[in-house]
């Protein structure tokens, strides 16, 4: 459905929003504002009683319903915000509704959408996948008469996001520019069509995650296409395929798109916990991130920025992986591999080589009796031409180098794994797996692939999302190959391979080096 520009302008004035949202405040950050030399404002949406703008469009949807639709009840398919925004404004209005969340959903998510509906929730878990849920729910709403909220592609959900820039304008009408996070484009539809219309010369910029960047890639085509897989960590941005509608106003209204790493979401994080002591969520700091990035790539000064911080739903046991890689968003850590010659004294000449940096992290095991590959991290002070003055001073003194920073494989596995080579050659082929958090994943995976072929590496790690990252190598001779990769595919989890990776190359194959 489409309706005229002029037309969001009423919906967005006239949505009943206030009802259950509060008018969330817009803050200085006045430590990044110090820092890049402009002044940053903050909107601050997780002040909303569900701790993100989600509630907004979802309550202006169901505002909207007849009264035999009220009666039918709603559903909606969602695995965070948006199932716990319908849940509390199903609650307010007295309207039953069914969420269905994937199996992978995180306990915590799925009992805050019970607390937040109360008795007119009801919570359905299906499918491993987004996608899957969404489809049942579908198929619920066709069988049953219930009518369907979505979460970004509708105008009267995208309407009720764009009450958060009918409020940026009243409390600070002199933004010259904002920053907003993209997943399906609802929140930057909403905002970029009442602002252009009432202030032309702010400039938007959409931000999206590096590993979601789905306007990005509807812009680069001229409509919105699939992305072919992905990334976990900024879940609340994780779309595939922005909405039509969404895009059609993103596409007239938004000037630029700027995309950041998941390196830089923690640096955010962190930036807002350091001005406000708010722990956004990753899909929440992605704003902030793009300021910084945008700040420096620019050499902006004296702007007023505006930024939202679109929601702070975070599983607490993601800021292990969040304080872990924020420094190093922040160019305040490097990490590196380097070579040592296996003879006494070589790890004390190493360490005066690196003229009194401190160390952050050193991972070192006996190789061979030539020399030793270790993982090191330091810390910096003045960024990546500190660390290059470094390499190659380490480089003079006769010691190899290999920058790991901007290295996914390293940080996520191989730090946590450096420990020595196997013994023998092996016709070792090594995957990176999606593994989706439910009971029985594991056991699903090698049943998948049988007793065929020896597992000869393995690590898993979880940060509190619904899928774990699995790092797990397969002795596989050539003969076998095509048979493996026909299991594989039989498996249906995500998965590249990362066997030319020199992080892995480095530290853990078995080929000489």
């Amino acid at each position: 459905m489409t309706i005229s520009n002029h037309e969001y302008l009423k919906k967005i004035l006239l949505a009943p929003v206030y009802d259950v949202a509060v008018a969330s405040d817009l803050v200085t950050m006045s430590g990044l504002s110090h820092q890049i030399g402009n002044t940053v404002f903050l909107k601050r949406e997780d002040q909303q009683p569900v701790k993100s703008f989600k509630l907004r469009g979802a309550y202006n949807r169901i505002c909207t319903l007849t009264e035999a639709q009220q009666q039918a009840g709603v559903i909606a398919a969602s695995a965070g915000n948006h199932a716990q925004g319908l849940a509390y404004g199903a609650h307010v209005k007295g309207i039953n509704a069914t969420i269905v969340m994937p199996e992978t959903t995180p306990d915590i998510k799925v009992d805050a959408v019970r607390r937040f509906g109360g008795q007119q929730v009801t919570v359905i878990q299906h499918g491993t996948s987004f996608d899957q849920a969404s489809a049942h729910a579908k198929l619920l709403a066709e069988q049953h008469g219930y009518t369907f909220v979505p979460p970004f592609d509708d105008p009267d959900v995208i309407a009720g996001q764009g009450t958060v820039a009918r409020e940026l304008l009243e409390q600070n009408p002199n933004l010259d520019m904002i920053f907003v996070a993209v997943g399906g484009g609802g929140l930057a539809a909403g905002i970029s069509v009442y602002l252009k219309q009432l202030k032309p010369d702010i400039k938007i910029i959409a931000v999206e995650s590096e590993e979601s960047a789905c306007f990005a890639a509807a812009r680069q085509a001229g409509k919105p296409v699939a992305l072919p897989s992905v990334g976990i960590f900024a879940d609340g941005v994780a779309v595939k395929t922005m909405g039509q509608e969404t895009f059609r106003l993103c596409n007239e209204y938004v000037d630029e798109i700027v995309t950041v790493s998941n390196d830089e979401i923690c640096g955010a994080i962190k930036d807002i916990f350091d001005d406000t002591r708010v722990i956004a969520e990753p899909a929440g700091a992605l704003s902030v991130a793009a300021i910084r990035k945008y700040a420096r790539a620019h050499n902006l000064t004296g702007k007023n920025i505006g930024g939202i911080l679109c929601g702070a739903n975070i599983n607490f046991h993601t800021l292990r992986y969040v304080s872990e890689r924020c420094e190093l968003a922040e160019q305040k850590e490097a990490v590196f591999a380097a070579k040592l010659a296996e003879r006494p004294g070589a790890f004390k000449q190493f360490c005066e080589a690196l003229g009194g940096k401190n160390i952050t992290e050193f991972n070192y095991r006996y190789g061979s009796d030539a020399e030793a590959h270790v993982f090191v991290g330091v810390k910096l002070k003045g960024g990546q031409p500190e660390f290059s003055l470094l390499q190659e001073s380490l480089t003079d003194k006769g010691f190899a180098c290999f920058d790991l920073s901007n290295n996914e494989l390293a940080k996520l596995h191989v730090r946590h794994m450096v420990g020595g080579r196997p013994p023998a050659i092996l016709n070792e082929t090594v995957f990176a797996f999606e593994f989706p958090e439910y009971p029985g994943a594991l056991l699903k995976f090698l049943n998948t692939l049988g007793e065929r072929w020896n597992i000869t590496l393995f690590h898993y790690r979880n940060h509190g999302a619904a899928k774990g990252l699995v790092l797990a190598g397969f002795d596989i001779p050539p003969q076998s190959r095509a048979a493996f990769d026909e299991h594989l595919q039989d498996l249906n989890y995500t998965f590249s391979d990362v066997t030319d990776d020199p992080a892995y190359q480095f530290f853990l194959s078995g080929a000489a080096q």
